[in-house]
């Protein structure tokens, strides 16, 4: 099961999508927040009961999504959060997935591809579509322009950047053991050491890293 927590304050709206979310037989709905502060409230109060994944709306009273966000990447970096907002802007974007998002929505997408996403991110992690895919390499140029990057070339091994790549590459833990023929747990020791490495708190950090520092370009990546 998926456990899933909504946060929006417009009822309709989430009682709309807790409908859709209820009728999947692999999801599971936790709690339903109309702002930040009470979805902060209940993540401190049920610690042993942590979703999986939470639809994060960013306009919101008291605690806005975005705040709730930083709050949640620090405190609990394994909820994975997928923005779901009205707002389509670039600067919207870019600060949602530097803040640690793992994929962003927009309101007017279809229910297929709201489920697709929730499927994609807590199968591999992250799910940027083609358009946030540009607007992360957009403002990654104009960091690059800023400050240089800190990848050195001895600081990864070459499996490790064999495994960011095909994490890069939307492949889960099982597929990318299956292709370099090695097991699932040391896939995931190479993650995790890779997630030290980089100083990312999830897999959405690492693609973002790769791409900053020209491990995978994004005319290499898919991500339909």
């Amino acid at each position: 099961m998926i456990k899933i927590i909504l946060v929006d304050d417009e009822a309709l709206f989430r009682k709309g999508i807790a409908f859709i979310l209820q009728r999947e037989k692999n999801f599971e709905i936790l709690f339903e927040a109309s702002n930040g502060g009470e979805l902060i409230d209940y993540l401190n109060l049920n610690e042993q009961r942590l979703p999986d994944i939470i639809l994060m709306d960013l306009k919101m009273p008291m605690v806005n999504g975005v705040e709730a966000t930083k709050f949640i990447h620090r405190r609990y970096p394994q909820i994975k959060i997928i923005a779901l907002t009205s707002y389509d802007s670039k600067p919207f974007i870019a600060n949602m997935v530097q803040v640690g998002a793992a994929s962003y929505l927009v309101k007017n997408a279809s229910p297929m591809e709201m489920l697709f996403t929730i499927n994609e991110v807590m199968d591999k992690g992250f799910y940027y579509n083609d358009f946030v895919m540009q607007v992360v390499n957009e403002n990654l140029i104009l960091e690059q322009k800023k400050s240089k990057t800190n990848l050195d070339e001895d600081y990864l091994t070459n499996r490790e950047i064999e495994i960011l790549r095909l994490i890069c590459g939307q492949m889960n833990t099982n597929e990318i053991a299956e292709k370099l023929f090695i097991s699932p747990r040391t896939v995931e020791g190479h993650r995790n050491n890779l997630l030290l490495k980089t100083d990312s708190k999830n897999v959405a950090g690492l693609v973002v890293y790769a791409i900053q520092n020209k491990i995978v370009s994004l005319d290499s990546l898919s991500f339909q």
